[in-house]
């Protein structure tokens, strides 16, 4: 055993002492002594506690790796997440008005998927542990809706019917108003008779919908998601934001952020952020996967009240709109993913926009495009930060650019 001081916590959550020595679930001020495997600790024990230390509210945190920051006060979270978004921001020497973090309320994720295995009793279901395969149960989750936590004969049912006790499924579960929206893979490949099975567990259990790899097996009803007064069916396993209160939080903060008669949504998804815009703008809804640019236009036709919107199919990395398209709208939401909207970036910055909110998953990717659209005449007026994933080291953001001379 070793012993070592806890300086700060690193963009992962692991705490890291002088080497660099990293060491899981630990504070900053803490005295720790444990196994160094590397650049790791492993059997950590905290000799020095600090006092941002609290007891997890969930009795699955020490075997589950699900969460990695409960072990920590709320308000170091907080400020722990700030500082993620600040840091990035300073590396290329850019400041901005950072407003108040929002962070989701316990148990509001609509959204989980689960690891399930067969086993010679029944079925395995729940989270791996940390930097593991092995599957935890966590029947009483502190970050899931409950609605989540009352799958347990479905994903028995599921894993008896279909599961192999060689491989694991990964069952993803999404709420609905309608009912849960249920995509499998990793099962086994869809015969007749596996068809039939499944088609019975839509009825049995009530199912809005249920996937296998890809493969609708049965519909009771379109599981819509609402996007302002719209209502969308995103495909099966599309991309949603994490929580009701996130997507809020982002939706608002986007709003703010732009204004006028045009406008067009970059990276649009099923039109999170494009349908509630349509309320005051018509609306061009860019974003690579067809099946949800098909999901963006048919909850806008069944809608009420909006303007024209159109949703467009086009791969934004390698075929980013150009100055010349752009010089049609007033505005543009950019909501790019982990990678960031580099060569679209670009493109903006020889257009005539003057207005963008920018919506992103990865600060380090941010501040680079921030950086350009800064050196290109843009102002970063303010940066919105939300924490949708509690007791995880992910952070999102929101922001507002204008071009210089519209600042304010």
């Amino acid at each position: 055993m070793e012993e070592f001081l806890i300086e700060r916590l690193g963009h992962q959550g692991d705490g890291i002492a002088v080497g660099p020595v990293f060491a899981p679930r630990t504070l900053p001020g803490e005295r720790v002594h444990g196994i160094r495997n590397g650049d790791r600790l492993s059997d950590v024990k905290i000799i020095e506690p600090s006092e941002t230390r609290v007891s997890p509210v969930c009795k699955h945190y020490k075997s589950c790796g699900g969460c990695s920051l409960q072990h920590a006060a709320e308000p170091f979270v907080a400020d722990y997440k700030q500082q993620i978004v600040q840091s990035a921001l300073e590396a290329h020497g850019i400041k901005t008005e950072l407003r108040p973090i929002e962070t989701s309320p316990a148990q509001s994720r609509r959204r989980a998927t689960f690891a399930v295995r067969r086993t010679k009793k029944g079925a395995l279901w729940g989270f791996h542990s940390r930097g593991s395969d092995t599957v935890i149960a966590v029947p009483d989750c502190q970050l899931v809706q409950k609605d989540l936590l009352l799958v347990a004969p479905l994903l028995d049912d599921l894993a008896l019917i279909g599961g192999s006790r060689k491989g694991e499924m990964a069952v993803t579960v999404t709420t609905s108003e309608v009912g849960l929206d249920v995509f499998v893979k990793g099962g086994k490949p869809l015969d007749r008779e596996l068809t039939l099975g499944l088609s019975g567990l839509v009825e049995k259990h009530q199912l809005a919908r249920l996937t296998w790899d890809d493969e609708v097996i049965g519909m009771r009803n379109p599981p819509f998601q609402r996007f302002g007064s719209a209502r969308v069916t995103p495909p099966p396993g599309a991309f949603l934001q994490a929580t009701h209160h996130g997507q809020d939080v982002l939706t608002n903060a986007v709003m703010e952020a732009v204004s006028g008669a045009r406008g067009v949504d970059l990276f649009a998804g099923c039109g999170t952020f494009t349908l509630p815009l349509a309320e005051r703008s018509e609306m061009l809804g860019v974003e690579g996967d067809k099946a949800m640019t098909q999901a963006l236009d048919a909850g806008w036709r069944k809608a009420s009240g909006l303007k024209k919107v159109q949703a467009v199919a086009r791969d934004l990395f390698r075929r980013p709109l150009m100055p010349d398209e752009l010089k049609h709208f007033d505005f543009a939401v950019l909501d790019p993913p982990r990678a960031g909207a580099e060569a679209q970036i670009a493109e903006i910055t020889q257009s005539a926009l003057s207005e963008i909110a920018y919506v992103s998953c990865n600060p380090v990717t941010f501040a680079r495009d921030a950086k350009t659209l800064i050196d290109t005449g843009f102002c970063l007026e303010w940066v919105q930060v939300v924490d949708q994933f509690r007791w995880s080291p992910h952070v999102e953001l929101a922001a507002k650019f204008a071009r210089a001379h519209m600042q304010g």
